[in-house]
């Protein structure tokens, strides 16, 4: 899996169109900053067919929502399927993979206040 990521936020006060922001690479999963600040962030990322992101862990709560295509996904091993216009959220601490049966496109927002005691 090839993984690029473009931490440049979006110019303020211009309209985007969210899923023109980032395309598909072949064989790659693409992140694009929208915002981040240290008490979260706004991504979106693009993924190819067959492409996964691996098992991983956040301290934090994540918003997900599909902007193109369907994206099969496991939290803490249970699988759901999102697509088009459906969103979860991603409870802090919970185990995450996406796999790409197709390709699809999702916009990650990450809250990190009201964790301060963890």
């Amino acid at each position: 899996m090839k993984y690029s990521e473009d931490s440049v936020e979006l110019k303020k006060t211009m309209v985007h169109v969210v899923v023109e922001i980032i395309t598909y690479k072949p064989n790659a999963v693409v992140r694009k900053t929208i915002i981040k600040r240290p008490t979260g962030h706004i991504m979106v990322s693009s993924f190819d067919l067959g492409e996964e992101l691996v098992e991983k862990i956040e301290p934090f709560d994540n918003y997900i929502q599909i902007i193109e295509g369907k994206a099969n996904m496991m939290i803490d091993d249970k699988e759901f399927v999102l697509c088009l216009g459906e969103g979860i959220i991603i409870p802090a601490h919970a185990k995450l993979k996406f796999h790409a049966n197709e390709q699809f496109k999702m916009v990650s927002t990450m809250i990190k206040s009201g964790y301060e005691g963890f």
